[in-house]
């Protein structure tokens, strides 16, 4: 569907946002890096490696193999499904004694049938593809926190680069103070989606089949691949926050979750029809409510979802991406499995619309979700 000019926001505006915060970074970036020389920068790689790593790289491929009784070929199996590339050199020692343990605690959950053979290797990737875009999120904000340290503290000797042991030191002191508390966040924010995974599992213990009878849904923005062209890059870094962090209010209010965001589009789901119903006119709702945010698309079905390492499965999902991909900007669609499990007396209506031909699907019956009217109170439906 091509994108619709009227449902952007204006350029100008979302520059105007992120303009001075822009700014003022690329200032602290460019003075930190003049006054850091080659090797300093060196240094402060391998100081910041060491904290973080927890220990100096010391272990061969042949070593580790040896001390966590794993195969040489499972080994860098497991190492490329982190995400890590294996040196070609296999005397390299680029292993630490952290690598070990988490080796061995792997190799613990397979010798107790927690981790199969079948499912070690998505779990590690999926495991690493989220820890991989947290990772990369976090370094900005430490480089960011120890430019403007650095600038701040240092000290008032007429220097024009910084001393190599003040940078050492304030390095130290950057990592000392917000690793345990990103670790620490990590941790918590981890065990709550785990009460909230085995709540969500615990209510559908009843039924045995490998599939969960689910709404599915995905939020879509108009216009995204053309409005990239016309703004600067943190202008968009503003726009996707906005947008997800409201996708993602939105969608847990209403009792549902993420499955995942891909960037101007997210996905989700939802146990009850009738949340789903709600979930999708209160995302058109808070995006109608952001003046710099484009107009979104929404397309929403329900009915056997496969649930596989957090992401999901089945002819459900097809379908609502493709009622998203059909919608009109401000709309939400949704298939005739969630219209006939909405609560007749609940607080939306449907009407329905006429068959789509869309790939895959050569009569699909889409339905316009919106707001219950109310004469009385002088309401109008959108």
């Amino acid at each position: 569907m091509a994108p619709d000019p009227s449902a952007e926001p204006s350029p100008d505006g979302l520059a105007i946002k992120s303009a001075v915060r822009i700014s003022e970074q690329h200032d602290v970036n460019r003075e930190v890096q003049s006054r850091l020389s080659p090797e300093l920068l060196d240094r402060v790689r391998r100081e910041a490696e060491m904290a973080l790593l927890g220990g100096e790289r010391k272990y061969t491929r042949d070593e580790v193999s040896e001390l966590t009784g794993v195969s040489l070929e499972h080994t860098a199996a497991l190492w490329t499904a982190m995400g890590f590339a294996i040196s070609p050199d296999p005397t390299e020692r680029n292993y630490t004694d952290a690598d070990v343990e988490a080796l061995r605690g792997l190799s613990q959950l397979a010798q107790i049938g927690v981790l199969t053979t079948d499912i070690e290797g998505a779990m590690v990737r999926a495991t690493a593809q989220a820890m991989s875009r947290m990772a990369e999120w976090q370094v900005s904000l430490m480089i960011r926190h120890l430019g403007q340290e650095l600038l701040a503290n240092q000290p008032d000797d007429g220097q024009v680069q910084f001393a190599e042991e003040f940078v050492v030191d304030s390095v130290h002191r950057a990592t000392e103070f917000m690793l345990p508390l990103m670790q620490s966040l990590q941790t918590h924010v981890w065990r709550r989606h785990l009460a909230a995974a085995v709540e969500r599992t615990v209510v559908r213990a009843s039924d045995s089949n490998e599939t969960q009878l689910l709404a599915i849904g995905f939020a879509d923005m108009v216009g995204y691949t053309h409005l990239t062209r016309r703004i600067d890059v943190g202008s968009l870094t503003d726009l996707l926050e906005d947008f997800e962090s409201t996708a993602t209010r939105v969608i847990a209010e209403n009792h549902g979750w993420i499955i995942k965001n891909l960037g101007d589009e997210v996905m989700f789901a939802v146990t009850n029809p009738d949340d789903a119903a709600a979930i999708g006119l209160a995302l058109q709702d808070a995006i109608k409510s952001l003046d710099d945010l484009p107009m979104i698309r929404v397309g929403m079905a329900y009915g056997p979802v496969l649930l596989r390492f957090g992401d999901a499965f089945g002819s459900v999902v097809n379908i609502a991406a493709r009622l998203t991909s059909s919608a009109k900007p401000g709309t939400v669609l949704i298939d005739n499995a969630l219209n006939d499990a909405l609560s007749e007396d609940g607080a939306v209506e449907t009407r329905s619309l006429r068959p789509l031909k869309v790939r895959g699907f050569s009569k699909l019956r889409p339905h316009l979700l919106r707001h219950r009217k109310h004469p009385e109170r002088g309401d109008v439906a959108e």
